[in-house]
């Protein structure tokens, strides 16, 4: 059995992600900053025995440090990250202040940052293994309303590239997806009703995806089989939007 870091899990993405890979044989250690949402995860898989409940707020670096330390320690051993913890907000670019642009910066960006830079030392003693970061096509388009979010996954993006090249030599791959509207909490309390128009109208698909979808691509990505020669990437789970040009 491997073990897997998952930050966000207690919600969305990381939830679903969470339990796709206990399914498929990991031992996850489950990271969330919402107490309340790790203690309804530890319910709903109560009687799962690969999971191990981690509270964690990644922008508090000493945490960090000690789920590091917590991860050397462990008897499934450590072979992948999944940084999926992430803030958003819906605000143009003159009405985004800089705290609200630094409050994203430091969970999205810093955070990831921070995490795998701990966590990669532990994956290079165990033989290599996978990072992937939940980056965004916002980080790719230019979204209207999305000036700090957007902002702060166009980082992500490239430092999923720039790690990729530097850790390749230590055997770890680094990938990032790069999801469309999904249904989680997150994109709830974001997206209007005229916002969730707009964007079934420019996915060619006509609809959100569901956090299981992007799950299953971080399954392939962290997979060390079936996805060995992929690192550097960036992969749109965006039901075509990032494809799309004029639609009828």
């Amino acid at each position: 059995m491997r073990s897997v870091v998952v930050t966000g899990a207690g919600s969305g993405i990381g939830l679903s992600t969470t339990e796709l890979l206990i399914d498929a044989g990991w031992h996850v250690i489950a990271a969330d900053r919402d107490a309340s949402a790790l203690a309804r995860l530890g319910e709903r898989l109560s009687n799962r025995h690969a999971i191990t409940l981690a509270p964690l707020d990644v922008t508090d670096e000493a945490a960090v440090a000690q789920l590091a330390d917590r991860c050397r320690t462990l008897n499934a051993p450590l072979a992948a990250l999944v940084n999926s913890a992430g803030i958003a907000a819906n605000a143009r670019f003159a009405d985004t202040t800089t705290d609200m642009l630094r409050k994203i910066y430091e969970v999205n960006v810093i955070g990831a940052f921070a995490l795998s830079q701990a966590l990669a030392p532990v994956l290079r003693e165990n033989g290599g293994g996978s990072i992937v970061h939940i980056a965004s096509v916002s980080g790719i388009k230019g979204n209207l309303g999305r000036s700090a979010y957007g902002a702060s996954k166009g980082a992500l993006i490239t430092l999923t590239k720039i790690m990729a090249v530097e850790l390749a030599d230590d055997l770890i791959r680094v990938n990032a997806i790069a999801p469309g509207p999904i249904e989680t909490p997150m994109v709830k309390e974001n997206h209007t009703a005229v916002t969730r128009e707009e964007w079934q109208r420019t996915v060619p698909l006509r609809r959100y995806g569901q956090p299981e979808e992007i799950a299953s691509a971080i399954a392939f990505l962290v997979d060390g089989e079936q996805s060995s020669y992929v690192t550097g990437q960036i992969l749109a789970v965006d039901g075509g939007f990032t494809a799309a040009g004029l639609m009828a």
